[in-house]
Order: structure tokens, then C-alpha cells, then sequence
């Protein structure tokens, strides 16, 4: 039987990173991105949580359904995530990653069959989620909007955890990193894939690496919605 994977999203304390980078290679997640963020909560609601208004590290990572069934059990017991200040952890489905070796570098230690495709397939947009290093965004963007992408999005972020990365890539990914987002048409999404992993991809300087996930709602497109039904 198959299996899916996800984006799984972590936001904790910065003091609490390495904490957390530490448990989630004991289930095998070694690929693992980390940027910085700030808490924003109102007061009352922080009290009412426990929390303070701290810098936050926000860890990005690639799981699949068994590993993050694993992986939720443990940050209850092991991390114990529900007790308030502690942080948070979620995770989106993917729908597709760009190339073979991508995706074993990305689930790098996890058991992976290609499960069913996701009930999500059937949604209008999807985001594409950019790995490359840093200095390169132009690049990265000029290849997508040859096939219709809008803007991006970019995010700065750090390596963490990924001495697998010669093995797979032939790359280092423990350096500075940009995060670039991108959202798309599900009938462009293949095309815009396929010309950024050309344009830009691991034969490059800018090492790229691209996945997508299902958006299931919007706002803000509609414009651009109404122009294409008129049209």
C-alpha cells in the first residue's frame, strides 16, 4: 500500500530549535529548512496561551503519512507540544516534487511508496515551493513567468541537518538558502515545474529544488479569474 507526503511546518521558540531538529532526526528527518519569525499574538490571547511575544524559528520539512503519524505521537509525549508555549506543528499535502533524486533527498531516511494522488488534485491553483541558493531568485522567476506564473514570494532561510545532501545532490544544502513562492495555475503548474528545473534546476549554479502543494481557496486572484472567463 501506498504512502503520501507533506509539508510539515514547525513554529517554536528560537531557543527551542535545536531541541526540536535533535527529536525529529530520531524518526529520520534529516532535510530540514529553518527561518526566523516573530510572535505577533494579541496580549490577552498570549496569556491565555501561556505564551510570550518571543522570537520564533520556523522549521520546514518533507514527512510522509506514516512518519508524521509517528512524528505527532512523539510531540505529544516526548516534546509535549500541547502544553501552551510550547509551539506548534501542521502539515500540508504535496502533489508533486520535481525529479527522482529530489525526492529521495527530501524524504532522506523515510520509507516511501508513491501512494493514490491527492484528493486535492482537482483544485485550481497549487504553490510551488523553490529550494535554491541564494542570489538567484531572478532567475528562478524569469524561467516561471515564460510559462504564466505571476510573482514570487521569497523567503531567506538556512540548511539544517543535511549531510545526505552531497550524497543525493551533489550539492551542499547546509548553507544560506532562499524560499521562493510561487502560486500557480494547476494547468500551468507542470510547465512552470518543468522550466524552472531547466532554467534553474540542479545542473545550475542556483541548485534549485521545486515541489508543489494543493491550495484549496484564494483571495485576491479574482481579477485575474474574471479577465480569463471574458476572454
Amino acid at each position: 500500500m501506498g504512502d503520501n507526503l507533506y509539508w510539515m511546518i514547525t513554529i517554536t521558540d528560537r531557543n527551542q530549535s535545536q531541541k526540536f531538529l535533535s527529536f525529529y532526526k530520531t524518526y529520520g528527518i534529516e532535510v530540514v529548512l529553518s527561518t526566523l519569525g516573530k510572535g505577533t499574538a494579541a496580549s490577552e490571547i498570549l496569556n491565555d496561551f501561556g505564551l510570550e511575544a518571543t522570537q520564533k524559528a520556523v522549521l520546514l520539512s518533507v514527512v510522509t503519512g506514516k512518519v508524521w503519524s509517528a512524528v505527532q505521537k512523539g510531540l505529544q509525549t516526548i516534546m509535549l507540544i500541547d502544553i501552551p508555549g510550547t509551539g506548534i506543528a501542521f502539515t500540508m499535502p504535496l502533489s508533486s516534487i520535481g525529479g527522482k533524486r529530489q525526492l529521495e533527498f527530501l524524504t532522506n531516511g523515510q520509507p516511501f511508496q508513491k501512494g493514490e494522488e491527492s484528493v486535492l488534485k482537482d483544485t485550481k491553483y497549487e504553490l510551488l515551493v523553490v529550494i535554491a541558493n541564494q542570489g538567484y531568485t531572478e532567475q528562478i522567476m524569469a524561467a516561471a513567468r515564460r510559462e504564466n506564473a505571476g510573482g514570487g514570494t521569497v523567503i531567506h532561510a538556512k540548511g539544517t541537518g543535511m549531510e545526505g545532501a552531497e550524497k543525493f545532490l551533489g550539492v551542499s544544502l547546509a548553507s544560506e538558502k532562499e524560499l521562493v513562492l510561487i502560486v500557480v495555475k494547476h494547468a500551468d503548474k507542470n510547465n512552470v515545474m518543468t522550466a524552472i528545473m531547466q532554467e534553474a534546476g540542479l545542473e545550475t549554479k542556483a541548485k534549485a529544488i521545486v515541489f508543489s502543494l494543493p491550495v484549496t481557496g484564494t483571495a485576491g486572484l479574482r481579477l485575474q479569474d474574471l479577465n480569463e472567463e471574458n476572454t
